[in-house]
């Protein structure tokens, strides 16, 4: 935290909290005298009243979530919005962020990516996010708890490939921090077995956009029929792209990419 954050939260006359239990240590800690007023999801819209009035009697405010930067995935866009509009400033306090943290730290191009919350449980919603990762050429950065991360990183293997760097952090910026980096397919394995604890961020490398046709022609008519046949079979698109890349001697990620073509096709609908 930045000698900045704790100078702001021992001067304004309230502090917005997430969850007041938890925030009320962090007040504490910097001898902040401020009381404390719960904001979350659930009273943003009730609160954003009385904060108006508060702000309209020449008070000042500040706003802290539970872990990380408010609004990034966490309560505050309809107050922050609700307050600029009335023509109150909005001052922002750089502080930590799992996203840029995971980011920088996971070993993968930070030159563009794109941030896309937590995914949907099930669904048209979550297979679309899971559609953006895999034809996305920018890193892509996600949020998930801790007990659905095994599954979120299987989902992501089928439809990325095993191959796709990856990287899980958990914990950015606090005691337990940690940061495993390697394919999906290894993260695959090892949260298979090691359920993690914490705040769970995950940063995914985009695909890579071959300079060549990938498979010849004469090849693909292969593949295919071979494609539709393990498919029909009940197999993932990454079993059957790894099928097919060592009977067929077949760049994999390639293949990979037919395989996907090839389930989505009218003729496998």
């Amino acid at each position: 935290m930045s000698v900045r954050a704790a100078d702001v939260l021992r001067s304004v006359e309230r502090i917005l909290a997430e969850d007041t239990r938890r925030s009320r240590v962090l007040a504490a800690h910097v001898s902040s005298k401020a009381p404390l007023v719960s904001l979350h999801a659930h009273n943003e819209q009730a609160r954003t009243s009385q904060v108006l009035a508060w702000l309209d009697a020449g008070e000042s405010l500040a706003l802290v979530s539970d872990a990380g930067t408010p609004l990034i995935s966490d309560p505050g866009a309809r107050l922050v919005s609700a307050v600029a509009a009335a023509g109150h400033p909005v001052v922002p306090i750089p502080g930590a962020s799992a996203v840029l943290a995971a980011l920088v730290a996971s070993g993968l191009s930070s030159t563009r990516f794109a941030f896309l919350g937590f995914p949907d449980r099930k669904g048209a919603g979550r297979r679309e996010v899971l559609d953006r990762v895999r034809d996305s050429t920018e890193t892509v950065v996600l949020f998930e708890s801790p007990r659905r991360t095994a599954r979120l990183l299987e989902d992501l293997r089928d439809v990325c490939g095993g191959e796709r760097p990856a990287a899980v952090a958990r914990e950015l910026t606090k005691i337990h921090e940690e940061i495993r980096r390697g394919s999906l397919e290894e993260l695959c394995v090892y949260y298979g077995d090691h359920t993690p604890k914490g705040e769970v961020t995950v940063v995914v490398a985009g695909r890579v956009v071959a300079d060549t046709v990938g498979i010849a022609e004469e090849r693909r008519e292969e593949a295919h029929a071979l494609a539709q046949t393990l498919l029909q079979e009940g197999l993932k698109p990454s079993e059957v792209a790894k099928e097919i890349a060592l009977r067929l001697d077949l760049p994999r990620n390639d293949v990979y990419r037919m395989v996907q073509e090839t389930r989505d096709s009218p003729e496998n609908a």
